[in-house]
């Protein structure tokens, strides 16, 4: 389990006025994530998300609150090796050394964290097998796609057994097909027992993966909940039309309250059901991305 509480990052900054100031990037966030679970921490660019998952992964010291992971506090000394050896971190930017073949690369990492040469094989012969690049071993690392660079980071994260995985923008520029062969890697991991956290900006790919979901917006937590709780308690059915060349939206329990609303506009509308995107606007009054 992982405990947030009341975690707040801020940094300096210059002003309108190129004055010295205070920017607040993480503000006053609690959220306790359950063992075994998806997590999605969603929002648009400069919500929160990568500074939490800096925070929660040791890598910025928060300026206030706390972080435990099953009762450990980061920030104890006598805790930090613990904790360390818990997680695995597949970052937004790859960070491979290029130099380097994959399995070279992934040796590397092994390494690291001490593990002796038989293991080192066998544990690497087994990840590359379980997101598919076995058949790249010996490959240069730019010689891979960006899908086959992305799976390749989360075999990385994986070398040391974590219990949990923060996954950061995992699928950021991919194409569609290669996004839900990611997916389809998520799922077994935490089908497999991990516990998994995610930042995305991609609304759909929260509501594909994530058992439950927190909304953050400039650094503060709007709502936390399951994407189909979400969904339900603001609305099944959503009617959209076009004013003055812009996109409008009304939400509603039942189809039949979504078609007497049509019947009152003077303008083409349509009925759908609701999705996690229409939430999101609804909570943070702001399309994602933006």
């Amino acid at each position: 389990m992982i405990e947030i509480r009341n975690l707040r990052k801020t940094f300096p900054h210059k002003d309108a006025q190129n004055k010295n100031a205070e920017k607040t990037a993480v503000d006053s966030l609690s959220l306790t994530i359950e063992t075994g679970e998806i997590f999605g921490l969603l929002g648009p660019n400069g919500a929160g998300k990568t500074t939490t998952i800096r925070m929660l992964t040791m890598l910025t010291r928060p300026t206030e609150g706390e972080i435990l992971y099953d009762g450990k506090r980061v920030g104890d000394d006598d805790d930090a090796l613990a904790i360390k050896q818990m997680i695995g971190v597949v970052p937004q930017n790859l960070n491979f050394d290029q130099d380097l073949t994959v399995g070279e690369n992934l040796e590397l990492h092994a390494r690291l964290y001490h593990m002796s040469k038989a293991e080192r094989e066998s544990r690497i012969a087994e990840l590359l097998e379980y997101v598919e690049l076995s058949g790249v071993i010996n490959d240069g690392v730019r010689k891979l796609s960006g899908g086959m660079k992305r799976r390749l980071l989360i075999a990385r994260a994986l070398i040391h057994h974590p219990e949990i995985l923060f996954l950061d923008e995992p699928t950021v520029a991919l194409d569609p097909q290669v996004r839900w062969r990611i997916w389809e890697l998520v799922r077994r991991l935490a089908n497999d027992g991990a516990t998994v956290l995610i930042t995305t900006h991609y609304i759909e790919e929260a509501e594909e993966l994530c058992d439950r979901v927190a909304i953050m917006n400039k650094g503060k937590l709007i709502a936390v909940d399951t994407p189909k709780n979400f969904i339900s308690r603001l609305g099944r059915f959503v009617v959209e039309w076009r004013d003055d060349a812009k996109r409008d939206f009304r939400l509603f329990d039942t189809r039949e309250d979504a078609s007497r609303f049509i019947g009152t506009l003077d303008t083409a509308a349509s009925i759908r059901e609701t999705n996690l995107e229409d939430v999101f606007i609804e909570l943070t009054g702001r399309k994602e991305g933006l």
